[in-house]
């Protein structure tokens, strides 16, 4: 198997972090259904990190003989999100357990990308700089919006009553 660099691995992180979101939003809309706002928030950013495993998949494929390394560190990434999920999120979970969940991965998500930002600024990689370009204002939407719908749905508890 090819060694990675540290940029090419965070490649990997965020590729996988995409495909870990898919499956999260997936996971809080069926938690969400009676609030059709934060499902159509959600259906949009699972849109949105499809399409950037898309375009991270793509990318890893011009790095010479090592997309496959790449795309194993996706999957790692990918497992390692998906035991948090399921260690947060039991069968006991409600709305506001899945957008307090999607509101940590979020901003895992902010930070791995801000990485690899900062990464390419040494090395100079101009399809990563236009990459993180598009994807981190999304990150940063998609935080804010987790974020925005967790404070709406704790706002429509009850503090009083037993957790």
């Amino acid at each position: 198997m090819a060694e990675l660099t540290k940029l090419e691995s965070k490649l990997g992180e965020v590729t996988g972090l995409a495909m870990a979101a898919q499956a999260a939003t997936t996971k809080v809309i069926s938690l969400s259904e009676e609030d059709q706002d934060l499902v159509s928030q959600l259906q949009q950013m699972n849109k949105e990190a499809a399409e950037t495993e898309e375009r991270c998949t793509d990318l890893a494929g011009s790095f010479d003989g090592k997309k496959t390394a790449i795309l194993d560190e996706a999957r790692a990434t990918k497992a390692k999100g998906a035991k948090m999920m399921n260690t947060y999120l039991d069968e006991d979970s409600k709305a506001l357990d899945g957008f307090e969940f999607l509101t940590m991965a979020e901003a895992g998500e902010v930070g791995h990308w801000s990485i690899l930002k900062t990464l390419n600024q040494t090395a100079g990689h101009s399809e990563i700089a236009s990459l993180v370009e598009w994807a981190l204002p999304i990150q940063e939407r998609h935080f804010a919006s987790v974020q925005a719908g967790s404070l709406k749905l704790a706002a429509e508890e009850n503090p009083a009553e037993p957790a």
